[in-house]
């Protein structure tokens, strides 16, 4: 896949896009202006109130993974249900020391210092999905993708596990998408401000994600950080609100998503 590169033109905001309208919010600032963001826009620790309601989530939602694990289970070819990749995290913010605050030293980080952990989905594809291929994104008639997995995409219940995460503090419920180190690594270099996300705790669901398809390329991307930027930047319970109400209508209808 060719990929790009080079800063792109200013842009304003992703402003009412398929049907979500952001008034009455500040305009989201053009990329190249690398604000600088406050101090109040950086994330703190997963919240304990938070960390119950993945739980509650999770036991709400266990009938329901429970069915999805048989049907896994039960479509060839055979392999496991669930799988766990690396994904780049929070960016812990640095003392004036030099040092991370809180962060173990045994942790790996990557270049745009994200920490690197293991999220948990639904297993969508064939197994071994990359072996020859390596990391790479799906494409809208991915073959590798099998037929329960396609639905699971659909309805983003292969996201379902993650709420894993949120109870171990590596996630939020709502934030940017975590993202492959190896796509990290090549996409800050290509897209500016895009480690600005890295500011913030990955969620499960996000702005980018109930306006945006799944990532195909290099260029998806680029539309969809727009996304993530502005939410980093103005996020509020109101923002948090209406985008739970819109991921809930598109797992009930299956719109948004591939």
């Amino acid at each position: 896949r060719r990929q790009e590169s080079g800063r792109e033109s200013p842009a304003g905001p992703p402003a009412a896009s398929q049907g979500f309208s952001f008034a009455p919010w500040t305009k989201l600032p053009p990329p190249q202006a690398a604000v600088r963001l406050p101090a109040s826009s950086r994330a703190g620790s997963v919240g304990l109130w938070e960390r119950l309601a993945a739980l509650v989530l999770l036991i709400i939602a266990s009938p329901l993974m429970l069915l999805l694990t048989l049907a896994i289970k039960l479509e060839p070819p055979a392999g496991g249900v669930f799988y766990r990749q690396e994904r780049v995290g929070l960016e812990r913010r640095r003392r004036p020391g030099g040092a991370a605050s809180a962060e173990p030293a045994e942790r790996r980080r990557t270049p745009g210092h994200g920490q690197v952990f293991l999220i948990y989905k639904f297993r969508t594809m064939v197994p071994e999905a990359e072996k020859h291929t390596g990391p790479v994104w799906a494409s809208a008639r991915d073959p590798r993708i099998t037929r329960v997995g396609r639905v699971l995409r659909k309805l983003r219940f292969d996201e379902l596990p993650q709420l894993i995460n949120v109870l171990q503090g590596q996630m939020r419920l709502i934030g940017p998408r975590p993202e492959r180190p190896r796509f990290v690594e090549q996409l800050r270099g290509q897209i500016p401000d895009y480690t600005q996300r890295l500011s913030v705790h990955p969620g499960i669901t996000g702005l980018a994600q109930v306006e945006r398809d799944y990532d195909g390329s290099v260029e998806d991307v680029r539309k969809k950080v727009q996304y993530d930027l502005f939410y980093v930047r103005h996020r509020s319970r109101l923002l948090d609100i209406k985008i739970i109400l819109k991921t809930i209508s598109v797992m009930i209808l299956g719109r948004g998503a591939r």
